[in-house]
């Protein structure tokens, strides 16, 4: 665990005013503190072992592991001794989501991460090469070869985590209304702040009232559980991915009452933030 609260990285200080996204090739000898940022993060692990957690989790780290980010996730990376990692890591936000993309990610409570077998990983590193590559010798087309890249790759990543199902179920449903999905980018914007069903129904517009019932007709539960969760996802990474003090992770994650915060937690985990940074530990 690290003392205090996590690094936050901004957008502002990775990402171009002009560019949606930007990619990096990485290569780690030494451990990766706990952090967490205000865009999305894809990364391809292409060499070397180690352990990476995710919100408290931790998971073999090896080539082929594939991993999407939001902006609700904490993780560190430890490469094991003696070990170099070498990953592709490609950083971006909302603007590269288009809507079919958005419900798969945000239409799943679960983590994305996933590491692929041999001929599954080399097609994930091709992807991520080609990615690579576009965003160092950037030209006509290179546009559209990334989103294709880049949507193959979160395609694969869903395919394999077994939600083919989920995604059949569906499509046989009503499509998401756009206004919906205006309100739920902005519950991941602004969870973390006072965050009222008017707020969002005047940013998605449509009324009150009307957001209401529509959002517990599309996403399966009502606006307020929705933004619980969403806000609960955030403060259990925080209670396990850190040192600070509950009242902290409490305000932090955008409850506004320590009471409240402690009966809604229990209801969801089963324990109380307290006992729940015990069996982490």
């Amino acid at each position: 665990m690290n003392n205090g609260s996590p690094e936050r990285l901004l957008e502002s200080n990775y990402l171009e005013v002009s560019s949606s996204f930007r990619m990096f090739k990485q290569t780690l000898t030494e451990k990766i503190e706990t952090h967490w940022h205000d865009f999305f993060e894809m990364g391809c692990i292409t060499s070397g072992t180690g352990r990476h957690i995710v919100n408290g989790q931790t998971y073999r780290l090896e080539p082929g592991m594939v991993f999407l980010l939001t902006t609700a996730d904490f993780h560190e990376l430890i490469p094991d001794e003696g070990q170099t990692i070498e990953l592709f890591d490609f950083i971006f936000n909302d603007s590269l989501l288009r809507p079919v993309i958005y419900e798969s990610i945000f239409g799943h409570a679960g983590l994305f991460i996933h590491t692929f077998d041999s001929e599954q990983a080399q097609k994930m590193e091709s992807e991520f090469t080609l990615l690579w590559n576009e965003s160092q010798n950037w030209q006509f087309g290179s546009e559209v070869i990334v989103q294709g890249s880049f949507e193959r790759i979160i395609v694969d990543l869903v395919r394999q985590m077994d939600l083919i199902k989920r995604s059949e179920q569906s499509n046989s449903k009503e499509v998401m209304h756009p206004s919906i999905r205006k309100a739920l980018l902005y519950i991941q914007h602004h969870f973390r702040e006072p965050v009222s069903l008017a707020n969002a129904a005047g940013y998605a517009g449509l009324s009150a009232n009307y957001l209401s019932e529509c959002f517990r007709k599309q996403v399966g539960i009502s606006f307020q559980e929705y933004l619980n969760e969403r806000r609960l996802q955030f403060a259990s990474a925080l209670v396990r991915s850190s040192e600070l003090p509950i009242t902290e992770v409490c305000f932090a994650a955008g409850f506004n009452s320590i009471p409240h915060f402690d009966r809604t937690f229990k209801r969801k985990f089963g324990c109380s933030p307290r006992e729940y940074r015990k069996q982490g530990s």
